[in-house]
């Protein structure tokens, strides 16, 4: 079968996750989907509409990308006008229980899995004249306590993007990188390594703030939905839209705070229900 329209492919397209929304989204103004997940029984709703292809696929496996692109070149004839890259891991812990192995993971798919999928549907893309779009995350630039290397990997992502934008922009190519606010996903129930904290570390007096603060419960009635993230991400890639931008909840507050507010206070903001000022207390 060979698709004669336009078409998109989403990275991360599991349910109960922002690519979910976004492959929805485009799906219902009549684009080709290709939705991509590690697991496809976690997209068998997408799989049930029509102008959707669900393929499995693992950002961090070369050989899986390259599949990737085998299987959808051979529906659509060479082109690719929009590539969504969304899929994304956490783990978040006091740094100095973090284990690294597990870190690198989440670094390869923060990271290296987007590189890998930029540069292997490079070259639909560039015969497409298409769009990129890079998920990073508004944890870059609020650097909330227990979030270093996860916060580290999305400014990255950010910085990566938006230098991948001025080299893409000669071949027409448009790159957005969009700075994701709070959004209600499954990202925190999925979180690599969990969030106990271990019981001999130096953090073990305040583990149940720890645990809290990473459960992501103290945000509840504070989160975005996807299907509104998804719909104004859609609408700025077939818009046009280049660069950086900013979608989801609380992302201009916080790109405020940490402009204009004083040291002293946003350090106190950020602080604020971490648990550490009362570990320096007993320490």
């Amino acid at each position: 079968m060979v698709v004669n329209k336009k078409t998109a492919l989403v990275t991360g397209s599991s349910e109960g996750g922002i690519g979910f929304a976004i492959a929805k989204e485009f799906q219902s103004r009549g684009i080709h989907v290709f939705a991509t997940a590690r697991n496809p029984d976690k997209v068998t709703a997408l799989a049930k509409l029509s102008n959707v292809t669900v393929l499995a696929s693992d950002v961090t496996s070369p050989a899986s990308a390259d599949a990737a692109v085998a299987a959808v070149s051979e529906q659509i004839g060479g082109t690719l006008d929009y590539l969504v890259n969304n899929a994304g891991a956490q783990y978040c812990l006091p740094t100095l229980d973090m284990d690294l192995e597990i870190a690198r993971k989440m670094y390869d798919v923060n990271v290296w899995g987007v590189v890998a999928v930029t540069q292997a549907f490079a070259p639909l893309i560039i015969k497409a004249k298409g769009s990129i779009a890079n998920l990073a995350s508004v944890a870059g630039l609020w650097r909330a306590p227990f979030t270093a290397l996860y916060a580290g990997s999305k400014s990255a992502l950010e910085t990566i993007s938006e230098t991948l934008r001025y080299e893409l922009k000669p071949l027409g190519v448009r790159v957005l990188t969009v700075n994701t606010g709070a959004i209600q996903t499954n990202l925190f129930a999925n979180a690599y390594g969990g969030t106990q904290v271990p019981a001999d570390s130096l953090y073990a007096p305040i583990s149940k703030d720890i645990e809290n603060r990473l459960s992501g419960k103290e945000m509840e009635g504070q989160l975005g939905k996807p299907e509104d993230f998804a719909k104004a991400l859609a609408g700025d890639m077939i818009g046009g839209t280049s660069g950086y931008v900013s979608r989801g909840k609380m992302f201009s507050f916080i790109r405020f705070a940490t402009l204009y507010f004083p040291a002293f206070l946003l350090d106190r903001m950020v602080v604020n229900g971490t648990g550490l000022d009362r570990l320096a207390k007993t320490a």
